[in-house]
Formats: C-alpha cells, sequence, structure tokens
C-alpha cells in the first residue's frame, strides 16, 4: 500500500530532490511558506520549504525500491527509526496537503512574523533602540508592542519594518 515517508535532502536541496525524484517518476510532496524576512534592512517576501531540509513522497516500498530515491541528487535519504523507514501518519499528510492555498499551493504563515510574547527591538523611529514584547498583528503592515518607559508598560502600534527579533 502506498504511503508518505519523509525525505531527508541535503542542506538547502530541497527542491532539487524534489525536482529528481519527480523526474524518476515518483509523487513528492514539498510544503512551501511565504514569509517575510529582513534582508538587507528591508523586509522582502521569500518563498521556503516548510520543513527544511525535509519533502515526502508517496510510495509502496513493498512494490518499489527506496534505493533509488537514497541515491537521488539532493537526497542525503529517508527517515528511519532504528534499521526501518516508517510512513508519515496519515492525519499528519492530510493536514499538511489540506492546509495550503488552493491557488498557489503555499501554506499561510502568522503574517508578522512574530508570535505573542516573541522579544523584539524596535529598529525605526522615536522607539529606536528599545526593546519590547510582541503583543499582536493590526492590519497588514503594523504591529502592537508591548514597551516599558516612562516606569510603565505602553502599549505602542508601530510599522511592521519597525521590529526584528530581539538579539538574545
Amino acid at each position: 500500500m502506498q504511503q508518505w515517508y519523509a525525505v531527508v535532502s541535503k542542506p538547502r536541496q530541497e527542491r532539487t530532490a524534489e525536482e529528481n525524484l519527480r523526474n524518476q517518476e515518483f509523487e513528492t510532496f514539498l510544503p512551501l511558506i511565504k514569509l517575510q524576512k529582513r534582508l538587507r534592512g528591508k523586509w522582502q517576501d521569500v518563498i521556503e520549504p516548510l520543513f527544511p531540509r525535509y519533502l515526502f513522497v508517496h510510495v509502496d516500498p513493498d512494490v518499489v525500491s527506496v534505493g533509488p530515491i537514497r541515491s537521488t541528487l539532493g537526497v542525503a535519504g529517508l527517515v528511519r527509526f532504528g534499521m526501518e523507514i516508517k510512513p508519515v501518519p496519515d492525519a499528519v499528510m492530510a493536514f499538511l496537503l489540506q492546509t495550503r492555498d488552493p491557488e498557489t499551493g503555499l501554506h499561510m504563515p502568522n503574517q508578522s512574523g512574530f508570535k505573542k510574547n516573541d522579544s523584539v527591538t524596535v529598529v525605526e523611529g522615536p522607539f529606536s533602540g528599545l526593546n519590547g514584547i510582541f503583543h499582536q498583528t493590526r492590519g497588514e503592515d503594523r504591529v502592537m508592542v508591548l514597551l516599558e518607559f516612562l516606569g510603565r508598560t505602553n502599549v505602542v502600534t508601530l510599522k511592521r519594518d519597525a521590529i526584528i527579533p530581539a538579539a538574545d
């Protein structure tokens, strides 16, 4: 019976592995996500694998040898438990396949890139240099941050580009 198996790719070669597996007529699934990352001081949209270094292949190892998968360009191997490859649970794969955008095929993240209570640093505007706590997204390009100044904690609304993750 065909099931989904996790494939480990070589670093930053998920797409190469996917392309080469498809060329060998394997059914593959590489979940992708659209993120905003700060590159060269500006926020830019980038499309990256949802699980870096992992993709999935749909195969029946009792019928088709997995040897060619392991030796495919871009592939480091299959996920194993001991000496045995184990399928990804059906519920996990069903969730991944159903939660992607039907038009683009991308998984949609938290658009701000931050989670509640993440530590952030303000890099623009009058609060530049202050550290705070991410509170929530407000619209497409605004965020609410908790900043401590004037002797108390204040909720401040800032441009999305005005904050970065705080250095630990």
